[in-house]
């Protein structure tokens, strides 16, 4: 998967083998309980301290990707109750989140109060749109696609669940 902003990729998600760390923060969260089927384990794109923070913090709160992406690498959409771990950018895990909304929104329809739930940069839509520009430009063009936009994007919401002491 490319590298990405502060989304999710595909398209801004760095998807990583579940390692032993993230394993055990699993198995210990859960304990007796009957802990969910299946997880991921990734961590956010270019900063991914920085956008863990934000997450643990209570300021991130949503992601987006770009659908095209997950198309092209022929991997699965999030799904409302769908588990992940966040590593840092040493692959270690940090928390857990459980996704709570998924909609397929046009780029140019993406409504600002979802831009802001991204929690990045000073926190308003015009920092969003710029980010996401530039971003997906980038990227796309490293496919040989050009970015529009109304292009989709599959914006997820989320809630913290856990956050690793």
């Amino acid at each position: 998967m490319q590298n990405a902003l502060a989304c999710v990729e595909p398209g801004k998600r760095k998807e990583k083998t579940m390692n032993q760390a993230a394993k055990t923060y699993w198995d210990e969260y859960w304990k007796e309980q009957e802990k969910p089927a299946s997880v991921s384990a990734w961590q956010f794109g270019v900063d991914a301290d920085h956008l863990a923070k934000l997450v643990i913090a209570g300021i991130k709160t949503a992601t987006c990707s770009g659908l095209v992406f997950y198309e092209l690498e022929n991997e699965p959409l999030p799904a409302v109750g769908d588990y992940s771990i966040v590593l840092n950018s040493q692959d270690m895990p940090v928390a857990i989140i459980k996704t709570i909304s998924v909609e397929i929104i046009p780029m140019n329809e993406v409504p600002e109060e979802f831009a802001v739930a991204e929690g990045e940069g000073d926190r308003t839509y015009q920092y969003w749109k710029d980010a996401h520009i530039k971003f997906f430009t980038e990227e796309l063009s490293k496919v040989g696609l050009a970015f529009s936009e109304d292009m989709l994007l599959v914006c997820e919401r989320f809630e913290l669940i856990d956050a690793k002491k």
